[in-house]
């Protein structure tokens, strides 16, 4: 959700745009006799990394961490909506034990939260993001005053005031399916559908389905009142305040916190069809065929570019597709992507200043990590 973003990070790691700034760097012919220069290693991506917009900075390339700042490469951070493809891993798993309907209206499931004016709208299309739910509604920022970073919203309140506010505005829903607009409300009402069928919290389902099995040791998603993240970290700040110690509410929409090392031990997992059967997993690179919003900015072009599993599919500029995720929450920029056949793969973890938006030097490690 960008709404709950301090202004200097907005969209920041949300944004992966079509075209390649022309200060990254590009893939250039080899001139007769010369030797192709080697594969940038994780250390030379991370130097690379301007001082004055980024305090600190993490980067896991292929297995390989390298740290720059007061970080070090096994720090914990806080993953932001990267916590949305554990969420929809643990979906679709529940899909596979016919727990879940992918067609099933989700006012089945949330009669009470969801309004009769979304009652089309299907468990599928929150995941695939062509549900039509309205923006959510204002989150804990800067203008709260101090302490704003230690306040937090349920996921029941933010959905309902998010849908009461649509209503004021008189919005007419678009039609379910039909335009894809990523929006962090989805995996809000994911999570509580999770709990639904199941009967348990979804930091149960989490642990139980997808942490443990892992053997992620170092990833958790804490509770709603624990604003503490374990040492190694990173201390980030926001116009002067130190916000290390913050509000968990994104839940499972971006409320966990993990390391570079369980997220590439995650990512590969999901990729290798490690938790998923074969019918599942099919869905987690599935884009559907719908347009892309005019204010979404997250795809390039106005086609869909997120599966249902959650996933951004990104070119890169030979062409390749490759597949991944970004996340922010107060001081931390994240994100892992991946080529499909895991022949490359990177997790970063960037602390920005504030002095730029930083999606160039996202796009910069990126194409650099993945790209031969």
């Amino acid at each position: 959700m960008r709404s709950r973003l301090a202004p200097a990070l907005v969209a920041t790691a949300l944004v992966l745009g079509a075209a390649l700034p022309a200060t990254a760097a590009e893939p250039r012919p080899d001139t007769a006799g010369a030797t192709a220069p080697a594969s940038p290693s994780a250390q030379d991506i991370v130097d690379s990394l301007p001082k004055s917009v980024y305090t600190g900075a993490l980067i896991r390339r292929d297995g390989v961490g390298a740290a720059m700042g007061p970080v070090v490469p096994d720090a914990y951070f806080r993953i932001g909506s990267t916590t949305k493809i554990f969420t929809q891993t643990v979906v679709l798993q529940l899909v596979a034990e016919r727990r879940i309907g992918l067609d099933t209206p989700v006012r089945t499931y949330l009669p009470t939260i969801v309004p009769a004016a979304y009652e089309r709208v299907t468990v599928g299309q929150l995941l695939d993001h062509t549900s039509g739910f309205p923006q959510p509604a204002r989150t804990p920022g800067p203008d709260d005053g101090a302490g704003w970073w230690l306040r937090s919203v349920t996921p029941t309140g933010l959905l309902s005031a998010s849908f009461a506010a649509a209503a004021d505005r008189s919005e007419t829903p678009p039609d379910p399916g039909s335009v894809q607009q990523y929006n962090g409300l989805n995996a809000f009402a994911l999570g509580l559908i999770v709990e639904k069928v199941t009967g348990r919290s979804f930091a149960h389902e989490l642990r139980h389905r997808i942490i443990r099995p892992l053997g992620l040791r170092h990833t958790s998603l804490p509770a709603a009142d624990d604003p503490a993240i374990p040492s190694p970290h990173a201390r980030v700040y926001i116009d002067g305040d130190e916000v290390t110690e913050q509000s968990p509410y994104p839940w499972a929409e971006g409320g966990m916190i993990s390391t570079a090392a369980d997220l590439d031990r995650f990512l590969t997992a999901l990729f290798r069809g490690r938790l998923l059967p074969p019918a599942q997993q099919k869905l987690v690179f599935a884009v559907p065929h719908a347009s892309s919003a005019t204010t979404n900015t997250n795809c390039a072009g106005r086609k869909a570019c997120f599966s249902v599993g959650g996933l951004m599919r990104y070119k890169l500029p030979n062409g390749q597709s490759v597949w991944g995720k970004t996340g922010s929450r107060p001081g931390w920029d994240n994100g892992f992507f991946a080529t499909r056949d895991l022949g490359h793969r990177v997790v970063y973890s960037l602390n920005p200043t504030g002095a730029d938006s930083g999606i160039a030097y996202i796009r910069r490690i990126v194409i650099a990590s993945l790209m031969d």
